[in-house]
Order: C-alpha cells, then structure tokens, then sequence
C-alpha cells in the first residue's frame, strides 16, 4: 500500500484521474486504525483491480475536511477520477466489513 505525502485535493485529483483506487485514511493514534491495519494486506491482495493508498489524516487534514471524512478508518473508492463509493464513519471496520464494502461498489 502506497502511503501518500501531505497533498492537496488537486495534486489528489490528478493521481487517481486514471484507475482504480482505494483511499484508506488512517491516524498514529486511532486504536480503530490499529485494528484494521493487519488485515490491509489480504483485503488488498483479495482485491487486486484496486491500488490502495494510504493517506495520514492528521498529515492531510485539509484533504479530509474537503472530502467530508470527519471519522477513521475510512475507505473512498474511485474509479477514473470519480468517487464510486464510500464507507466513511468513526466506527471499527472489521475485515469482513470491509470486504463486504468492496465487494459491493455500484
């Protein structure tokens, strides 16, 4: 999983124009985040068509807040440039969560 740098919704933008992508946010400090955080490996190899990128909300505070993620850990996924789906919240994610989310993008 590519870890991404401070951005802006610009710079954001312009990597996922093409592709498919999963945007993982994620915190040091959230105990929610720790607890997702071993099982990343399977979801993202049961789930090759997406590359996964991991964004630090506190490093990143600015792209959370234009993208409405107030909670963590939350996913964001996009296809082309456009946001296909989203499980955004403040509650724990399981694996099976998680997968089931992906499984089901429109």
């Amino acid at each position: 999983m590519e870890k991404l740098p401070k951005m802006t919704m610009d710079e954001l933008n312009q990597k996922i124009a093409s592709g498919n992508y999963v945007l993982f946010f994620t915190a040091t400090w959230c105990g929610d985040c720790r607890f997702i955080k071993p099982f990343m490996p399977e979801i993202e190899a049961d789930f090759p068509e997406y590359t996964f990128l991991k964004i630090d909300r506190d490093e990143n505070i600015d792209l959370c807040q234009a993208l409405d993620v107030m909670g963590i850990p939350s996913f964001i996924v996009y296809r082309d440039g456009q946001e296909a789906d989203r499980f955004v919240s403040k509650d724990r994610k399981t694996k099976e969560e998680v997968e089931n989310f992906l499984k089901n993008i429109k």
